[in-house]
């Protein structure tokens, strides 16, 4: 079994990621977007961004791995 990838070079690839902005957002997007690829080898995983460089990199997670890591910030 392969490892998962852990990040993207341009978010741009991830074709089809819907990307969600936190409702807490200020309009200065000093925030992250999340995303659940569909298609490709990260499929599955939950991709992360800065909402400041929607075309730039994106790192990827295991969904249980980023829950875990909201659910420590709470």
């Amino acid at each position: 079994m392969s490892a998962l990838p852990r990040h993207v070079p341009s978010s741009t690839t991830l074709h089809g990621a819907g990307w969600l902005r936190s409702s807490r957002s200020t309009g200065m997007n000093n925030c992250v977007e999340t995303a659940r690829p569909v298609v490709g080898p990260w499929a599955g995983l939950v991709a992360v961004r800065d909402s400041k460089n929607t075309t730039g990199p994106a790192l990827l997670f295991a969904p249980e791995s980023w829950e875990e890591f909201i659910d420590a910030l709470r």
